[in-house]
């Protein structure tokens, strides 16, 4: 049985072998990776114009028209200074990025045709609101959010066309599913209401996994932070996989409660059953989620990708990585 085998019955709930696994290398020794990504080319007509500042920020631009600033030494992926839809006349005249050219898949066209036997997700850049809100910068779109919710709905709606466009190229090239990060929650709660969350943007969502599904596509969501608030509304809607590097603000109890409804991805908790540094903790962590998650289908675990920059020995996701396959493994 391949790996996307046992992805799909993973997905389907359907007594899959063992759980899906997606880690990467440890030590230099590969560990078991269900899955292939794939992903948009770079614009090569595009120009960063990158320089820097006064005060020694490096600062940007991407393809949506953003200007972007860190600092280096301090700060990773830098914030939006300067957005392109300054006022909500901009809108009318703004024209987004060319990610619906099918020339920038053809490398990921080319990488899945060379790995059938894993389950081939394409990276799309939204539902909406992940490139939505830098469009305006994240503090003056949450204010039109409850200022001009209709505008929000329209540069949302601009934005959802693209990205349907992505799912398309995605299906034509031969992806499984499609992949998209979008952060909804702070530690203990969404970003928005959930009234507003339910009248501004579940559109966008219902839009997003109706349109894959009927190409034949599975959607895959990430996204940090607590958003439990929301996670009843995703399973109606059909979202196929959740995936969260914190399951513990959730709770494994509470996300058990959608288990044969939903399928999960996730590592051990990063920031509380990780950070503890414990193997027994660690391990017993993983066989619990392993029990309430993933018996029958629903859950994938996989690893952190950035290690450094939660302070994390790479060992301590070896650990939970041994429980996984162990717990993990059902047989036929």
């Amino acid at each position: 049985m391949t790996s996307r085998d046992i992805i799909r019955r993973v997905l389907e709930r359907d007594r899959p072998p063992r759980i899906g696994l997606s880690f990467s290398a440890y030590e230099g020794r590969p560990r078991i990776n269900d899955l292939a990504g794939g992903g948009p080319a770079a614009d090569l007509s595009f120009d960063e114009r990158r320089y820097e500042d006064e005060e020694g920020g490096e600062c940007w631009w991407d393809e949506w028209g953003c200007l972007w600033r860190r600092i280096p030494g301090k700060t990773k992926g830098g914030e939006v200074i300067e957005a392109p839809i300054k006022t909500w006349d901009d809108l009318d005249s703004y024209r987004p990025p060319s990610l619906d050219d099918p020339a920038r898949y053809e490398n990921a066209a080319r990488a899945f045709e060379q790995c059938t036997d894993r389950y081939r997700l394409g990276s799309i850049s939204a539902c909406s609101f992940n490139s939505a809100r830098y469009l305006r910068r994240m503090e003056q779109y949450l204010l039109d959010c409850a200022a001009e919710p209709e505008r929000v709905r329209q540069l949302n709606r601009m934005v959802s066309d693209l990205v349907l466009a992505e799912v398309s190229i995605y299906a034509d090239i031969g992806a499984d599913g499609v992949f998209f990060c979008e952060d909804w929650g702070t530690q203990d709660r969404l970003l928005v209401s959930p009234r507003m969350w339910r009248e501004v943007f579940r559109p966008d969502f219902e839009r997003l996994i109706s349109h894959a599904h009927s190409r034949g596509l599975t959607v895959w969501m990430h996204s940090c932070g607590c958003i439990a608030d929301i996670v009843p509304d995703l399973v109606e809607l059909e979202m196929d996989v959740l995936q969260f590097d914190q399951p513990d603000l959730h709770g494994i109890d509470h996300l058990a409660e959608f288990h044969g409804r939903v399928t999960y991805w996730c590592p051990v908790d990063i920031q509380t059953t990780l950070q503890s540094g414990s193997q027994e903790t660690i391990q017993q962590k993983a066989r619990e989620m392993v029990e309430k998650l993933g018996v029958g289908g629903g859950f994938i675990a996989k690893d952190y990708p950035d290690e450094f920059s939660i302070g994390a020995d790479p060992a301590w996701q070896q650990w939970a990585y041994e429980a996984f396959v162990e717990a993990g493994t059902f047989g036929e």
